[in-house]
This record gives C-alpha cells, structure tokens and sequence, in this order.
C-alpha cells in the first residue's frame, strides 16, 4: 500500500528503481552535454528574469534532480525557460520598480504560488488543461515573447540605455540611439554572434553557447574589459554559498498582485512542458501522465522557490541534446544537475567575468529559434480561424505586453469556442444506391429519403443552444420543398448528457411538429434517453403517438418503413 502511493506520486523513483546498468554510459554522455546546454542558457534567462545570475543556476540543481523522481517523462529536461522568464519580468519589474532585492521576493513568491496552484490542479485531476492554450495561441504567444526578448536585449547588445519601458516604445527608440552604440560592448556581441553561426554551422553536436560564453568569458578576464566600458556580471551576480533573500522589509499585501498571473504562468508552464514531454514520450515510444506531470511541475517550482530560485518549466532545447545524446532515463536529470553544483561550488569566481552583451547575444540567439512566423501564416489558408487566433495573440503580446496578451487570447479563443458550440456546423442525411447513410449535397449519388428529413446537429445540446436547435428544424421542416411526415434525429452527436433545459426543448418541438403532421423520432443513445425523460420529467407520456426512440439511423429509417406501410 505504501510503495503504491509513493509510486504513484513519484513515477520517476519507479523508474529509477528498475535502472538498467548498460544505459549509464548514454545517461552519462547526455547528461554532460545537457549541463553544458544548461549552464550558459540558465545564467542568461536569469538576467531576463531581472535576478543574480548565479540564481538561474540554483534554479537548475535542486529542480532537475526533483524531477528525476517526481515527473514520468524519461527524457524531459526541467530549467529556466524563456517564456517563463518573460512572464515573471513583465508582472514583477513594475511591481519591485527597481528595487532589486524586492524584485527577488517577488520572484520567489510567484514561483511558490504557481507551484502550488500545480499541485492544486493535479489534485482535482486537471491535466487537460494542457489543451487550454490551443495551437494557435501557442504559436501567437511564443512569437510574441521570442520578438519581447530579441527587443529587450538590443540596449545590452548595443551598449546604449533605453529608457522606455513598453515594446513599442523601444522599437521607436532604438533608430535614433543606433549611432550611440558604445563599440567595445558591440565588438564583444559581434565575436558572441559569429561563435555562435559559426558553431551551429559547421559543429552541430558542440555546445555553441557553451563555447561562446567561455570565449568570451577568458577575454573579459585577460584583458579586464570592463574597465573598456563593457559590463560583466560582476561579485553581485555571483554570490558565494547559497543566495539568501532577506525578507525583513517585504510587503505581504503584495502577494495578492501575484495570485492570478502565478495561475497563468502555471497554466503556459504546463501547456509548453506537456507539448515537449508529449513530443519525447512519442518518439520514444511510451505514455506520460498528464496529472503526475502537473504535479511534478509543482513539485519542482516550490522547490525552486525554495532554494532561492525561479519558476521553471519543460527546456525543449535541453530536451532534444538529451534525446540526441541517447538519453535513456531520468538519470541524465541528475547527472546535469550534479556537474551545474559543482561548476557553482568551483568555478564561481572566473563566472563573475561573463560580459552582459554576450549572454544578450546568447538569449536573442535562443529567442530567434522560437520565431516561426511562417507556421503562423500557413493557417491563413488551413483555417482562417485559427489565423486570426494567432495574429491577434501575437499582436496582442506585443502591445499590451505578456501577461494581458495571453488573458485576451484565451478570452478570445473561448469565445470562438463558444460560437462554435453555439451555432455548430449542420447536416442533413440521405442515402446512396448502397443504402448508406452519408450528408447531403456531398456527392449526387446521395439521395434524402422521401417523407424523412435525416438531421445531424455537431455540438452536445445545452441550455444555450437547444433554442437554435429547435428553431433550426422547424426551419428546416416549414422552408424543405417536400412537407416531411418523420423527423429523424441523431441522437449520438447531440444528446451527451441529461440537461433538463433540453429535455423539456424536445418536448417543446416534439408538440411544435405534431401540430404540423410530423412524427419526430430520435435515433441512438435509446436507454439513456428513455431513463433521462422518465426520470427529468415524470409526468411525460413517452408514448409512440409522440416521439419514438430507436437504437440507431438505420433501424429508424426500417422502422418508417414498416409504419408507412402499415
């Protein structure tokens, strides 16, 4: 009993327990190269999140090995990630307004929340929430913080100061400071960025921005950049021992700013990890669970706050070098997280080196590969619909900023799916020479039945759609070319669940079209709908004067005949 309920809430310990000793040289090999992904894309996510750099790297240890034991997915990296990073900056900066050691709290206290409104989720079972934000938001909403960063990072790659705070703002802005790029903070980007193109080109499998940030790093520390004007990340962002906030001075009044934007950092926290464990676990030829992963999420984001750290989500970029490496289980997740602690206990001094243009360099480089604006316009002829999803979460992002843009453009798709359910897509049926049933209109072959109307309604009946539902057949019966003596229903697409606004509906138009010499009958889900109208409406006659109830179309199409030759 006991081993089934820690199984049950560490999937990871399962599979831990059952290690095949001959994957270890593969874990071994991918978890060096995840740390060497990790380490350079961890310190720069953290000076998007507006932290001490040696912040992103805690952020890592504690929460990989945790996931280790906590998530179902054998390849899923955990860490700093740049959606997550945007979210936390756009709700906690104005918040802290500059105060650094108050933009950490908040930091930690939003990263705390979203853990447990994780947790909270599992708890009532809502792993299909990973289907809340839909492809297209998605893609709006990751174009719409790749273009967030890549500005963001303009003034540190240039070496110039932007004073304005919105996007718009600073797109305007940077044309007329261009000319007052300071040179040396410009070279050291130029050397980052070819590092960079050159790596990817002709050495895929090293770690470019590993390599970049060393390179650099060993100049700044040569030469002492700095004192050429370029700025380093210096002892600040480089803590020695474990990073303590103090939290004397912390104003609890304002944890209520952070309660909803930690639920929609949780809900984009879980959609982005699903999609990237969903892509692995099917390529690797397994099953995740969706409720443990939320719960693993939460698991891992308390214990980054923590630790000090920030919110955290699935890296698909550490992902994919763990796949590539031949990754086999959660072990990699341990052995990445072991070489980042010992980097942090070692190496901290020669990190305080690293110059800020280059780890600019290195998050625009990151963000540019969420760009994909060709994926956007390619649903302008797929679906139109899902088009104008996507442009507007991405303008919508832009103007309005992370947090506002996402409210909207799930606000929006909810309603599209609420018109959807509305007004759904209709069909009448007829057969063909085979006497198979098949929608009107879609071939010649497909004839309506003589006397029947066949009618299909796409969405679940509810209260605010029976009345267009029934103002749809009596439409339909009043304006067809033959006066039909039978209504058929199907049954199946409509009737999914006993609402009792329907059920007195169809008592409603079963009168309506007994008026006008029409028989309705209501083909599929028999029993349920038997038991649904004796019990909703118990002084209802189901009588066969009034409504029939068969098992399926084509038995109501037999049981017309017989009547009609009876």
């Amino acid at each position: 009993m006991f081993s089934r309920v820690v199984f049950k809430w560490m999937p990871g310990l399962k599979n831990l327990l059952a290690y095949d000793k001959c994957w270890l040289r593969a874990d071994i090999r991918a978890g060096l190269s995840v740390a060497a992904v990790a380490l350079p894309v961890a310190i720069a996510y953290a000076e998007l999140a507006n932290v001490g750099a040696i912040v992103g790297l805690y952020s890592c240890i504690l929460p990989m090995i945790a996931y280790a034991f906590f998530g179902s997915s054998r390849q899923l990296i955990v860490g700093p990630d740049a959606t997550t990073c945007a979210v936390i900056a756009a709700v906690v900066t104005p918040l802290a307004a500059g105060n650094s050691e108050l933009q950490w709290q908040l930091t930690i206290i939003m990263t705390l929340i979203m853990g447990g409104w994780c947790i909270l989720a599992s708890k009532f079972r809502l792993g299909a929430l990973a289907d809340l934000l839909s492809h297209p938001i998605l893609t709006g909403l990751l174009n719409g913080i790749a273009v967030t960063i890549i500005v963001g990072q303009i003034g540190k790659i240039l070496g110039i100061h932007i004073n304005e705070n919105q996007l718009i703002g600073k797109i305007s802005t940077i044309p007329f400071q261009i000319m007052e790029s300071h040179l040396p903070t410009l070279g050291i980007s130029g050397l980052t960025l070819f590092l960079l193109i050159s790596i990817s080109l002709f050495r895929r499998q090293w770690p470019a921005s590993l390599i970049a940030i060393i390179i650099t790093t060993a100049l700044a520390w040569g030469y002492s950049i700095e004192q050429y004007g370029v700025e380093i990340i210096g002892d600040s962002g480089f803590d020695s021992g474990l990073p303590v906030v103090h939290w004397g001075y912390f104003q609890p009044t304002l944890m209520r700013e952070l309660v909803i934007p930690a639920l929609n950092l949780a809900v984009i926290s879980f959609v982005s990890l699903m999609l990237t464990a969903r892509s692995f676990a099917s390529k690797n030829g397994y099953d995740i669970d969706a409720d443990a992963e939320f719960r693993a999420l939460g698991v891992v984001n308390i214990i980054s706050g923590l630790s000090q750290g920030f919110a955290i989500s699935g890296a698909d970029s550490r992902t994919a070098v763990n796949d590539a490496n031949g990754g086999k289980s959660q072990m990699v997740s341990i052995i990445a997280a072991l070489v980042i602690a010992l980097v942090v206990i070692f190496l901290t001094r020669p990190l305080q080196y690293i110059p800020v243009p280059a780890l600019g360099v290195v998050l625009v480089y990151a963000a540019w590969s969420l760009i994909d604006l060709r994926s956007i316009w390619s649903l302008r002829k797929r679906n139109r619909q899902a088009f104008s999803l996507a442009i507007f979460t991405f303008v919508s992002v832009l103007l309005l900023g992370v947090i506002q843009g996402i409210g909207l453009a799930v606000l929006l798709g909810l309603l599209q799916f609420l018109r959807t359910v509305f007004r759904p897509t209709e069909q009448l049926l007829g057969l063909n020479e085979e006497g198979m049933i098949h929608s009107l209109g879609n071939t010649t072959s497909v004839k309506a039945v003589p006397g029947v109307m066949m009618y299909r309604f796409n969405s679940p009946l509810t209260y605010f759609n029976v009345a267009y539902f029934k103002r749809r057949i009596l439409n339909l019966v009043d304006s067809t070319p033959f006066q039909p003596r039978w209504v058929v229903i199907d049954a199946v697409a409509s009737f999914t669940y006993a609402d009792i606004s329907v059920l007195a509906t169809i008592d409603e138009l079963k009168r309506d079209l007994k008026s006008r010499n029409v028989m309705l009958v209501l083909a599929g889900r028999r029993t349920e709908l038997t038991r649904w109208f004796k019990d909703n409406r118990p002084a209802m006659k189901m009588t066969e004067e009034d409504i029939l109830l068969v098992p399926d179309l084509y038995l109501a199409l037999k049981l017309i005949q017989s009547k009609e030759r009876a």
